[in-house]
């Protein structure tokens, strides 16, 4: 799954925790993790394409995200994103979703 939220871009997987109570969340910014998981042990360069990782309890990202869903407080998600870099990597997302949109009706 992919999370695009106004800091924080996440990926997660479920991902080589065969007790299934672990979720591997991916980030490839400093900081995005830990925004969301303040308490996570991240580690850099973990081999693949994210730069960062956290291993972390499944229901600990279902309230993460839940909550995150409760405090939604715009009405326009791109124009939510303060920071202009992350919100012009976001518009190509949503440019491209777009045009997949368009291309599939």
């Amino acid at each position: 799954m992919w999370l695009f939220m106004k800091k924080s871009f996440l990926s997660i997987v479920d991902k080589g925790d065969p007790s299934g109570k672990t979720l591997l969340v991916h980030a490839s910014l400093t900081g995005d993790i830990g925004l969301v998981f303040p308490d996570a042990e991240v580690q850099m360069g973990a081999g693949s394409e994210y730069c960062y990782r956290a291993r972390i309890d499944r229901e600990q990202v279902v309230d993460a995200i839940a909550d995150s869903i409760r405090n939604i407080d715009y009405s326009n998600f791109k124009s939510a994103v303060s920071d202009p870099d992350r919100h012009d990597a976001y518009l190509n997302v949503w440019s491209t979703m777009y045009d997949f949109q368009s291309n599939h009706k």
